[in-house]
């Protein structure tokens, strides 16, 4: 099971939101080393009509390899050198460097690019950016702050087929300068860095040859302004990590848990009104709102019900005082 598995009955070792008092449990500090943001910004921009230039084109070619380089499943509408193609069983997601190794584990002779390119799209490959030409200019008269100028570096796979509907794959780099302020710690024996966390897709593009596209590219920047630190934190104590809970194995669990026959807590109800239980004299009442499924009460008082501390599953008190469902504790409610 996971830590949010309703078969987890120990809730108060999971991870996730404190019911009560916060502060029950904290039994010891422990010290920690972490990567301490003191300052972060976003930016967000559409780059037009960039011009880039791919490197390490690998064809895209599926895990089995049929050994056709012109995929059955594509469908092109080609006027003069230029091809338009949609391809059913072109490989989606797939990484560069899968690419590369799908290519290098083919039986098959690799292909070589063929005609005019069409563009198909191009998203960021790795969510870290290289920042380059780095210049931090405190400011006297904004203590703490500091003018910082960079070049950040978004690491981009575009994908593209060629004229004989073969898809492609290449790397490029979009070059985007900063010039921002942020909040800079005094000088100390462990330095700070400037790290960047970068995201972009693309909108459009053109192939206009020579391994060169126009593209339209959405961008985003966050820079950090981070330091390897040790930090001292109240802790619950160590995790207790539960076991897996297999797939195939458990999906009757949940049915298997139902009772054998069909029970009915209005049993003794009586068409045209109220009657009284056999066993205790209670009078049957319907729950108010309709919350609740109607059941034997005391006289004169509404039914209540019983909701699982974990799952959150509801049932008529009396059912018993453990979850039918997941097994833990009920809590009784009005």
């Amino acid at each position: 099971m996971s830590f949010y598995s309703y078969k987890n009955c120990n809730s108060e070792a999971c991870p996730g939101n404190v019911s009560g008092n916060i502060l029950n449990g904290l039994n010891k500090k422990v010290c920690i080393q972490v990567k301490n943001v003191y300052d972060s910004c976003l930016s967000q921009q559409q780059l037009d009509d960039q011009r880039v230039t791919i490197e390490n084109i690998v064809p895209v070619l599926p895990n089995s390899c049929n050994c056709n380089v012109n995929t059955s499943g594509c469908r092109c509408s080609c006027h003069e050198n230029v091809c338009t193609c949609s391809c059913s069983a072109c490989n989606t997601g797939i990484s560069h460097a899968e690419a590369v190794e799908n290519a290098e584990n083919s039986p098959c002779p690799l292909p070589q690019p063929c005609g005019a390119w069409t563009f198909e799209s191009c998203r960021s490959s790795t969510t870290k950016g290289t920042i380059s030409n780095l210049s931090i200019e405190r400011m006297c008269d904004r203590p703490q702050f500091a003018r910082v100028r960079c070049a950040v570096e978004v690491p981009v796979d575009v994908l593209f087929v060629d004229q004989r509907c073969q898809e492609w794959m290449g790397q490029t780099r979009i070059c985007v300068d900063r010039d921002v302020l942020l909040c800079i710690p005094e000088d100390s024996i462990i330095p700070f860095t400037l790290e960047s966390l970068v995201s972009a897709i693309c909108v459009s593009g053109t192939y206009i040859g020579n391994c060169t596209f126009e593209i339209t590219i959405c961008v985003t920047i966050v820079l950090k302004v981070l330091a390897e630190v040790d930090i001292m934190v109240p802790t619950y104590g160590f995790c207790e990590v539960p076991p897996c809970e297999e797939f195939a194995e458990n999906v009757c669990d949940e049915f298997f848990s139902l009772p054998l026959f069909p029970q009915s807590s209005c049993a003794f109800e009586e068409v045209g009104g109220a009657s009284c239980c056999a066993s205790n004299g209670a009078t049957v009442t319907a729950a108010t709102g309709g919350s609740y499924a109607c059941g034997c009460t005391s006289a004169g008082k509404s039914p209540t019900a019983s909701t699982c501390s974990h799952c959150g599953t509801t049932c008529l008190s009396g059912q018993g005082s453990l979850c039918p469902r997941c097994g833990c504790t009920m809590t009784s409610v009005s």
